[in-house]
């Protein structure tokens, strides 16, 4: 009998764990300016993109300010920019980046891997759009 308390009190126990990892599986959003607060935790890191610069090796989009005065940098390495098209058309807007908050150069940036970690906030209103009926 105390065997089998003692396997169900574990069961419980381990349950318990995988439901609060379950829980916690949303990433708190914060504003760019605060990603260097949070590295090495799984963030949305939200602002508006102030620069937009395309090397051959590598993409960078600085956030609410150009470098070197950027709070925050999202990242694309070579192997993946071709998933994120034209990433010009970024610059001026309100964005969120999602991933793990990484120190480079004592500076907080997210690297993009996938087009799942960007998502541009807010609608933009075409002033060509015909009116409606």
């Amino acid at each position: 009998m105390k065997i089998c308390f003692s396997i169900l009190t574990v069961l419980a126990f381990a349950l318990k764990l995988s439901a609060a990892e379950t829980n916690n599986a949303t990433p708190v959003k914060i504003g760019a300016a605060d990603a260097d607060k949070h590295y090495d935790q799984e963030m949305i890191v939200t602002g508006k993109i102030a620069q937009v610069t395309v090397r051959p090796a590598i993409v960078f989009l600085n956030f609410d300010k150009p470098f070197p005065d950027s709070p925050f940098t999202a990242v694309i390495q070579p192997k993946y920019t071709n998933q994120f098209g034209d990433v010009s058309i970024l610059k001026g807007k309100s964005v969120e980046i999602r991933g793990k908050v990484k120190n480079y150069h004592d500076k907080p940036e997210i690297a993009l891997e996938n087009t799942n970690q960007l998502r541009v906030v807010g609608a933009s209103v075409s002033t060509n759009a015909p009116a409606a009926k």
